[in-house]
């Protein structure tokens, strides 16, 4: 298993939406610049481009992924190990990938691309899961550290709301590597929590990043007719 330096502490999610002029690598690289300079331990940054501008200037680990949509398949988050080769040649100390029990596209399975990214790659491996399940089976599978991510995105988890708490607990509890939580922490007191659960390391990101969707949140409250 490879060694690599894992935050403890806040990790930054610096992404933006793809039609939104944030998503440019200087920008991205900015706001990764800005989280550790504030203290954050790390960053998660999508996209080898955005990967590479964020290496030239932030010495902190990045957790690097890629997202690409392909038709026929639900998973997304790094989905073949040719997407996890780009993330690691940008300069990534961690490649993400989606470890949900779904079909990932080629027929790769999970066990062989975590085995091939350590050993051709020589990356650690962050498993983005939704369920227990699936985390036990991404540990299994030779996971070096598992998230919470896609907790509320999957179609077993889609009637739930993130933060997973109770997934969380029992990843904490279950598991033998380090957790991760992330998705729907959307205050400092929630971070806190997830500490307080046992989360080894917290992934915040539209709560500090998210400048277009925190500023139609705020644009749609305030045009409420309920005022």
């Amino acid at each position: 298993m490879p060694h690599a330096p894992f935050p403890k502490g806040l990790i930054v999610s610096c992404q933006a939406p793809v039609d939104s002029p944030l998503h440019q690598p200087l920008v991205i690289a900015a706001m990764a610049q800005a989280a550790v300079n504030n203290g954050a331990v790390g960053v998660r940054i999508d996209t080898p481009n955005h990967i590479q501008a964020v290496r030239a200037c932030v010495d902190a680990p990045i957790i690097g992924l890629w997202k690409q949509v392909i038709a026929g398949y639900d998973v997304y988050i790094t989905p073949q190990f040719h997407h996890a080769v780009a993330v690691a040649a940008a300069g990534a100390d961690i490649i993400a990938i989606d470890a949900t029990m779904r079909s990932r596209p080629g027929d790769e399975q999970l066990a062989t691309m975590i085995a091939r990214i350590h050993q051709e790659l020589n990356k650690p491996v962050m498993a983005d899961v939704d369920t227990i399940e699936a985390a036990k089976a991404a540990v299994n599978a030779g996971a070096d550290i598992v998230g919470t991510t896609l907790f509320g995105y999957t179609a077993s988890t889609k009637d739930f709301t993130p933060p997973g708490w109770e997934l969380l607990s029992q990843m904490v509890e279950q598991l033998n590597i380090p957790v991760i939580c992330e998705g729907g922490i959307a205050s400092p007191q929630m971070a806190r929590q997830a500490l307080a659960l046992g989360a080894d390391a917290v992934v915040v990101g539209t709560a500090i990043t998210g400048i277009d969707i925190q500023v139609r949140a705020y644009k749609s409250m305030m045009s409420s007719e309920e005022l």
